[in-house]
């Protein structure tokens, strides 16, 4: 005997059983590949209380008692910052430290020995030739002897011996230098050393385990005129000599480098002449045992340029890529690979600073974004 109610039943049973299996392979799909995104992400980047002022092309210096040293930086007029604030971790808050005996953007800051914060050189107005000491232990300025050569946007490394190098740079009359020069932090004077073997600004210096100076990349002359290197170089501070090393595998200049664990050198980034519209996603490693440099397998997540300073080796061997773009992203050095940090800062970072902390964590400070719009704002990277 037909049965009407289970004719009618029995076809919608089938029906609400495969919509039930398609919606459960779905959800196994999306878990899945949440886990995957889930796994891909590699720390997070908070935002906390901004700085006491708007910065870019500043400095961010780690002192010995554990808090942070900002100084200088322009906030978009062409006009350096002589101002200087404090970030102090247990607190999470800057403030403000008084001023530098000189407003400076594109300077260098270099933590000594002793302590104490040697501030070279930079730009307001005119290339500047002055430096001053930051003594954390009074909060105060104290000028030091003239540079050799007034110059902006160089490097400036810690060597082993205590003495500080500074290379290359944007001097009088807009001239690109190949000139270095030496701090001895005893004397408190500047003294010639021998000269790169090609004139930049945009490059990088990295100091490597033996001792030794990586300079890649870099650029000569301006818009039309530009010239970018795909050249490196090693100063030798044993006889104060640069010679030249193995080529870049591209020409870079506004690029990162930072020497990782087992001593090789990542060089992150950086762009051809179009610059921004030109910045790059690759990477590569220089290797100090036989001058070589070889692209990375993986490229970043995205194009980045103008991050100087913002590439940082964490404590787990890995590097934090932190400028140059509005997300952060992790290097891991063992998968050749790149995975985005949670969490977005809004805009790209560029000239802005980034700085591990005691605790190992990094903070992230400044910047502008493309519009050249200067940000207070200030982050936190955590693993």
């Amino acid at each position: 005997m037909r049965n009407p109610q289970r004719e009618v039943l029995l076809p919608l049973l089938l029906v609400l059983s495969f919509v039930f299996a398609q919606s459960c392979q779905a959800q196994v799909a999306t878990n899945a590949e949440n886990s995957q995104t889930n796994t891909s992400r590699d720390g997070i980047v908070t935002a906390i209380r901004s700085m006491t002022a708007k910065r870019a092309a500043h400095t961010a210096t780690l002192l010995d008692n554990g808090k942070v040293l900002i100084a200088g930086g322009f906030v978009g007029d062409g006009e350096g910052l002589s101002s200087v604030e404090l970030f102090d971790p247990k607190s999470g808050t800057f403030a403000s430290a008084g001023n530098m005996s000189a407003a400076r953007a594109s300077h260098t800051a270099t933590l000594l020995r002793n302590g104490k914060v040697l501030i070279a050189g930079g730009y307001n107005v005119d290339y500047l030739g002055s430096a001053e000491l930051f003594d954390p232990a009074t909060n105060r300025f104290t000028s030091v002897g003239k540079m050799v050569t007034a110059r902006s946007d160089h490097k400036a490394i810690l060597l082993n011996d205590g003495k500080v190098l500074l290379a290359g740079g944007v001097g009088k009359g807009w001239t690109f230098l190949s000139e270095a020069e030496l701090f001895d932090p005893k004397s408190n004077t500047f003294t010639t050393t021998g000269g790169m073997t090609t004139a930049s600004e945009s490059h990088t210096a990295t100091l490597l385990n033996d001792g030794r100076v990586l300079i890649t990349g870099g650029h000569k002359g301006r818009r039309t005129e530009i010239t970018i290197y795909s050249s490196a170089e090693i100063y030798n501070p044993a006889n104060g000599s640069f010679t030249a090393t193995g080529n870049l595998t591209i020409k870079r200049h506004k690029h990162d480098a930072t020497r990782l664990a087992d001593g090789r050198v990542l060089i992150v980034g950086g762009s051809d002449e179009r610059d921004g519209s030109g910045a790059y996603r690759n990477a590569e490693i220089f290797n100090p045992q036989n001058g070589t440099f070889t692209a990375v397998k993986n490229d970043m997540n995205t194009a980045r340029y103008k991050l100087q300073g913002t590439a940082i080796l964490l404590k787990s061997g890995k590097v934090l890529i932190a400028g140059g773009a509005n997300r952060a992203e992790v290097f891991d050095p063992a998968s050749d690979s790149f995975s985005f940090a949670d969490g977005d800062m809004g805009t790209a970072r560029l000239f802005a600073t980034a700085t591990l902390l005691n605790d190992g964590q990094v903070l992230i400070t400044g910047g502008y974004s493309s519009g050249v719009l200067v940000s207070s704002n200030a982050w936190i990277y955590r693993a």
